[in-house]
């Protein structure tokens, strides 16, 4: 038996939903899983090449292993072959790829029937929050809460007014470390100023409002405490304004740092953040996200006779434009 999936990448803390809020990037994740053998062995490729983990304790393995347990497999061996073009470290997602890849596989391998909302929750366990993982899993931009019933997502609107852009630096952020610098508790003056502007998120992403976005995108929780460890954070935030963006900020603890603008100013935004970056002596990559990115899709070819693959799954939300 075996299976593909393909998982896009991912920019999570959006604006001012940290830890909430996620979009689905264009950049993918691709993977497939052949049964057999003992074990777990990984191939990896692309800037997965970078990733030194044991195979018993790579992310992959952790996604499979508790797809298996959640759809009540025994254990099985495996050879799972990725690559990806999803930078590494850098804000992007590709640690909650490489896990939903794992479980997807998992379901797929071993006709598990599992929903998308139990990957997500099996996703969210591992990753520790489920804004990277929930667009990576179900596309476009998203929502996701927690509640006394369990963990809630929902597709936001994003106005096709407006464009994201993503400045990717060539060096990692440590996310540890970058979670380590957040402090324990914030004034409740602060809590009401966040409150607001996460709702400021969600109808300046519905409407395009730039007053709106423009707060959004102004985080208390997380960004002020982060923004330090980004060379060239500010400067670059600065660029992106000055050229006509609504606002900028970290993509998800960074390196990356992403942009929201009026479509029509999105080429010289993208422009400015890059000459930002490269008048420090950085050299970046722009990833722009003008469409609707749809979430994880996966193949497998059944326990039959027939060699046709059969589609188990394709996409289940979408960024809606209107």
């Amino acid at each position: 038996m075996t299976a593909r999936v393909r998982v896009p990448a991912s920019s999570s803390n959006l604006g001012s939903g940290f830890d909430c809020v996620g979009v689905a990037v264009d950049r993918w994740l691709v993977a497939s899983v052949t049964l057999g053998g003992i074990g777990i062995a990984i191939q990896r490729s692309g800037t997965l090449s970078a990733v030194r983990a044991r195979a018993d304790q790579d992310l992959f393995t952790r996604g499979f292993r508790a797809a298996c347990a959640t759809g009540g497999a025994t254990s099985v061996g495996a050879r799972i072959e990725a690559t990806s073009d999803i930078p590494v470290g850098c804000g992007l997602g590709s640690s909650a790829a490489a896990i939903v890849a794992g479980a997807l596989l998992a379901d797929a391998a071993l006709e598990l029937g599992l929903s998308r909302a139990q990957i997500l929750e099996i996703g969210t366990t591992i990753e520790g929050h489920p804004d990277n993982v929930a667009p990576a899993i179900f596309g476009g931009a998203v929502l996701s809460v927690h509640t006394p019933a369990g963990l809630v997502s929902s597709s936001l609107r994003v106005s096709s007014a407006i464009e994201l852009l993503i400045a990717v630096p060539p060096f990692p952020n440590d996310t540890k470390a970058a979670r380590a610098a957040l402090p324990h508790t914030l004034p409740h003056t602060e809590a009401v100023v966040a409150a607001g502007r996460a709702a400021a998120l969600v109808q300046g992403l519905a409407t395009g409002d730039g007053g709106l976005l423009g707060a959004a995108l102004d985080d208390v929780l997380h960004v002020p405490f982060r923004r330090s460890r980004i060379p060239g954070y500010d400067a670059v935030v600065a660029a992106a304004q000055r050229a006509g963006a609504f606002g900028a900020t970290l993509s998800g603890a960074g390196s990356a740092i992403l942009a929201i603008a009026p479509r029509e100013r999105s080429a010289a935004v993208g422009t400015a953040m890059l000459t930002a970056w490269d008048d420090i002596g950085i050299e970046a990559e722009l990833i722009t996200c003008s469409s609707a990115v749809p979430g994880a899709s996966v193949s497998a070819v059944p326990r039959t006779t027939h060699h046709a693959p059969r589609i188990r799954t394709t996409y289940d939300a979408r960024l809606i434009c209107d």
